[in-house]
């Protein structure tokens, strides 16, 4: 038989506050933010793509035609 998940957030009676080290709001945020590469798509495009593999395929054919071509300028 499996023990009921509990959903109060108290320590168990076997575990002590004294026992953990100092609580630091947002500690590894920096890593994480350093470490992720995580881009958000407008809807308008998201739309269009079915998946990642469609929008790294459509990506890698910009990256192509701007090797092959130098009159390819960034605009922003």
């Amino acid at each position: 038989m499996k023990k009921a998940k509990s959903t109060s957030d108290d320590l168990r009676t076997e575990y002590k506050r004294s026992d953990f080290g100092k609580l630091e709001r947002g500690k590894y945020l920096e890593r994480v933010n350093t470490s992720s590469n995580v881009v958000v798509l407008d809807a308008e495009v998201a739309a269009i793509f079915p998946n990642s593999a469609a929008v790294n395929k459509a990506l890698h054919t910009l990256v192509d035609y701007r090797a092959k071509n130098t009159t390819f300028t960034k605009t922003r």
